[in-house]
């Protein structure tokens, strides 16, 4: 028995999903931190610059900015944690129903294995095999990587989600606040928003590169959408500061 000559690893995809499936999951917590910063930056900054815009006091400023970050933070952490929550439920529905096909029909179920590796370029007596042995140690596990890409020990967190993707939001809010109340009142805005739009093509550039996107474009557009929050935002202020 032995394998036919391919371009490829002889079991292909399956297994390439289940070896990469730790790093994917670092990956994605790594994208949602940069998604987070980006929320935290355009969110806040649009607050601020609006209030800015308004002329009111320092004090006025700190305020709405404070409670800019922290209503932002919440709402990302719900966000987030439901979200996840969903999907985590939808994985373990998925292993229940497996485990449930298993109880059922363990023979069938062994036959799908094998011609999900024979799919793969193996040949079918070692398919068989392979899914012979990988059944004997964990069926659930063997089905779960390699039929559904999930590691039943690698479930998604909703409380790893909420912790990074608040923590990072509360960082990038944390740029247009402290600039806009560190900066003299009269150029407050300006050094704002430049602060903004260097901190918005890191992260766009970011998320770019984790995506496999260009980042130029990715970083252009996050930029521009931020530009476009703080300008209408800041508009809204002045109109409001001359009528009250």
């Amino acid at each position: 028995m032995g394998f036919r000559r391919s371009s490829r690893p002889p079991v292909g995809v399956p297994f390439e999903e289940a070896r990469g499936g730790v790093i994917a999951s670092r990956l994605n917590r790594l994208r949602a931190a940069v998604m987070g910063a980006n929320d935290g930056i355009v969110s806040t900054a649009g607050m601020v610059v609006g209030v800015a815009g308004a002329a009111v006091g320092s004090s006025a400023l700190l305020a709405s900015g404070v409670a800019a970050v922290i209503a932002g933070a919440l709402s990302m952490a719900v966000g987030e944690y439901v979200s996840v929550s969903s999907q985590r439920d939808a994985q373990e529905a998925e292993l229940a129903h497996e485990q449930r096909r298993l109880d059922t029909d363990p023979a069938h179920e062994i036959d799908r294995l094998t011609g999900l590796f024979a799919a793969q370029g193996v040949e079918a007596p070692l398919a068989r095999q392979v899914a012979e042995q990988l059944m004997a140690e964990s069926p659930l596990t063997a089905h779960a990587r390699y039929e559904l890409g999930i590691d039943p020990g690698q479930l998604t967190n909703p409380w790893h989600a909420v912790r990074v993707s608040t923590a990072a939001f509360v960082l990038g809010a944390l740029v247009p606040l402290l600039t806009i109340l560190a900066s003299p009142r009269p150029v407050a805005v300006p050094v704002t928003m430049v602060s903004v739009v260097m901190a918005l093509a890191v992260t766009g550039s970011l998320a770019a590169h984790l995506g496999g996107a260009p980042r130029a474009r990715a970083a252009l557009r996050t930029v521009a959408g931020g530009l476009t929050a703080m300008v209408v935002t800041y508009g809204i202020g002045l109109l409001l500061g001359h009528q009250l």
